[in-house]
């Protein structure tokens, strides 16, 4: 724990950052969207059609928990003031003790904030569909696209989003041959959208009976859940689906009936499947789904490349242009490429603490802009 001296100090540098931060929120604005809203949903006749309210409903919960976040922090500054002011007359440990727990409170919550000013995407908002593809390498590379699903979701639950695996394709002998994974929850598309690239794993091999190391590859790809927000225009002749059997593990009903749902978009040859569903109905729903996010991705990135001409070559994933490598051996180390970030608990990042890897990336990404 550091001493009085110490923590003043660092008081008063936390402090400086809120006061800058804090005229830069969009406290007001949300405040009174809000109020909106609420005057909105009151008026007689509002909930005639409740499914016509799912976006407004929507913006009124991201709203809630962006004010939520204000003030926490403001409150967190207020309890630290107090401590501060307590500490100047009283410098039993217990006292200090406290101050150190309240300064923690409030540098977290600073971070956290901070960070939510970064989203500058016009989805970062929205809940994220990411698809994992192990690259060559047969089981080694399917284990490494296991362990990366694992951190997603991991992740997930560490921030309290609601997770759902949409499509799972089980490794021959471990693995998977790819997932694809959605996640709820605000500004959900905003922390992941730079973690689409080329992943690295080295290591000793699990599954090398001489216990050499391996270098592994996957893919991650990560796009914005629109869900209604846009009016994408896809039309049944454009569409092949193709239903199947799910395959590995799920029970009697879900192997033994044409549950799965493939569907191919025959313009752009954009392929996407889920079979995590018992109902083909339910499927299909979902598929389709990730449909939708793909295509609008695939035109927002061609309007992006007719403002920016050099687009692609910065987002090109392609293996060699690994985005990040996780080493486990012979030293322990997660590297990010592009911030040059690093931290050296592999198991702790490996268990879904992305927070700091997340923030370079998107500091890293704004100083770019």
């Amino acid at each position: 724990m550091l001493e009085y001296p110490e923590l003043k100090s660092l008081s008063a540098e936390l402090i400086g950052k809120f006061d800058s931060l804090w005229g830069r929120l969009d406290y007001k604005d949300a405040s009174d969207r809000l109020k909106e809203i609420e005057a909105e949903l009151s008026r007689p006749g509002a909930w005639d059609n409740p499914d016509a309210l799912t976006p407004v409903l929507k913006e009124k919960s991201q709203l809630e928990t962006k004010l939520a976040m204000y003030d926490d922090l403001k409150s967190a500054r207020e309890d630290l003031d107090e401590w501060l002011l307590l500490a100047q007359e009283e410098t039993d440990e217990e006292t200090i003790g406290a101050l150190d727990e309240s300064l923690e409170t409030f540098r977290s919550r600073l971070g956290q904030t901070e960070m939510a000013t970064l989203f500058t995407h016009p989805r970062d908002k929205n809940a994220a569909i990411l698809e994992i593809h192990p690259g060559a390498g047969g089981v080694e590379s399917q284990d490494w696209a296991e362990m990366l699903m694992r951190m997603y979701l991991r992740w997930g639950e560490r921030k309290g989003f609601a997770t759902e695996v949409l499509d799972l394709q089980p490794g021959d002998e471990a693995g998977v041959k790819s997932v694809t994974l959605r996640i709820e929850g605000l500004y959900a598309f905003g922390f992941l959208r730079g973690e689409r690239g080329v992943h690295r794993l080295i290591r000793m091999s699990p599954f090398d009976a001489s216990g050499r190391r391996h270098t592994s590859f996957s893919s991650v790809d990560v796009v914005p859940d629109i869900e209604e927000e846009v009016e994408i225009d896809v039309r049944e002749e454009d569409l092949r689906i193709d239903v199947f059997r799910s395959s590995g593990p799920g029970g009697q009903h879900v192997n033994k009936t044409n549950s799965a749902v493939r569907i191919t978009h025959l313009p752009t040859n954009i392929v996407v499947q889920c079979q995590n569903e018992k109902s083909q109905l339910r499927n299909k729903l979902s598929a389709m789904k990730v449909l939708k996010a793909r295509l609008y991705e695939v035109e927002m990135k061609k309007r992006e490349e007719e403002q920016q001409s050099d687009y692609t070559n910065k987002t090109a994933i392609a293996f060699g242009n690994q985005i990040r490598s996780y080493t486990l051996q012979p030293y322990r180390l997660v590297k990010d490429h592009r911030s040059n970030f690093e931290v050296s608990n592999v198991d702790d990042v490996l268990d879904g603490n992305l927070d700091d890897i997340i923030r370079s990336t998107l500091i890293h990404a704004h100083a770019e802009q």
